[in-house]
């Protein structure tokens, strides 16, 4: 299965909570690929802790083979380059995770026919041998989007691999708003994807939202904060539903949340068992809370249920 994950802004937790998804994946059995595309700023390697890939690659990566037509990009496999200890040896019973990284220094780039068709290739040889395909796509309405748009929509794809989207967005009135606009806006996800020739109802029933760096004021780390001060979280929170179901972002279409994490807020980077249970860094609801994630984005019937 093909999975796109986009945002409108910068700094909802995509890049990162895409990482720790194909990592929860590969973690349940499943073969997981991860695909930068987030070509103005590959940096997927820093979150997998890739010192060869912190920035992308010095060449033979997507820009190489999208642009130049080079033959295959380079991939990586995470289990045994990363230099992160809970990453070093591959677990057992895991399974593969492996990153296609972008090319050091090089940025975006427009959809071309030759661009389109490499891609296409690639997205469907690589969906014969994983599990999961996870493309990271650059924020907003970028190229990105658009050359996987016109890839997924062409006959080399379109009936013959399942594609899904998923839109981060932080649990704000800003970003409630702009997720809004990514998918339903002039020029968002449905526009374009119906001007490459997708169906915009078959599209919109491929996309779901997640909510990022979600504050829940009953959790226990929480328990120094005032009546006062969580009366008034209660009320933002009621607000913030009522926009998000105004905005067509709310229950119907919603995949999951992962909680605000302070590991997260200060360090883009890979949430282990370890973190939880020996270091005591991260918080157990937000592992959780990705190993839920990890199986609702390729469950039929939590896509369905929606």
């Amino acid at each position: 299965m093909l999975l796109f994950a986009t945002s409108d802004k910068g700094g909802t937790g995509r890049s990162v909570t895409s990482c720790n998804l194909a990592y929860r994946h590969a973690l349940q059995g499943k073969d997981a690929c991860y695909l930068d595309f987030d070509f103005g700023s590959p940096t997927a390697g820093a979150i997998f802790d890739l010192p060869e890939a912190l920035a992308g690659i010095p060449g033979g990566g997507l820009h190489s083979y999208l642009i130049d037509g080079e033959t295959e990009p380079r991939e990586i496999n995470i289990w045994a380059s990363s230099q992160r200890e809970a990453l070093r040896a591959r677990p057992s019973g895991a399974g593969e995770l492996t990153l296609l990284p972008g090319d050091r220094g090089r940025g975006e780039f427009s959809s071309g026919p030759g661009i389109v068709d490499r891609c296409a290739e690639l997205l469907l040889r690589l969906d014969e041998e994983y599990d999961l395909v996870l493309v990271d796509l650059s924020a907003g309405r970028s190229y990105a989007t658009e050359i996987v748009l016109e890839a997924t929509a062409s006959e080399a794809l379109r009936d013959r691999v399942m594609s899904r989207w998923i839109v981060f967005h932080r649990w704000t009135r800003q970003h409630i708003i702009a997720a809004s606009n990514l998918v339903q806006g002039p020029q968002g996800i449905l526009e374009t994807g119906a001007q490459k020739g997708h169906s915009p109802a078959e599209l919109a029933d491929r996309i779901r939202f997640v909510r990022t760096a979600v504050l829940d004021p009953s959790a226990p780390e929480q328990a120094g904060l005032r009546p006062e001060q969580l009366a008034w979280l209660d009320v933002c929170n009621r607000r913030l539903q009522e926009l998000a179901s105004r905005s067509g972002v709310g229950q119907a279409k919603l995949l999951g949340e992962v909680p605000l994490d302070p590991v997260l807020q200060w360090q883009e980077q890979l949430l282990s068992n370890d973190d939880v249970w020996m270091y005591r860094t991260a918080n157990e609801r937000t592992v959780n809370a990705l190993e839920e994630l990890a199986k609702r984005i390729v469950d039929d019937a939590a896509w369905e249920g929606l």
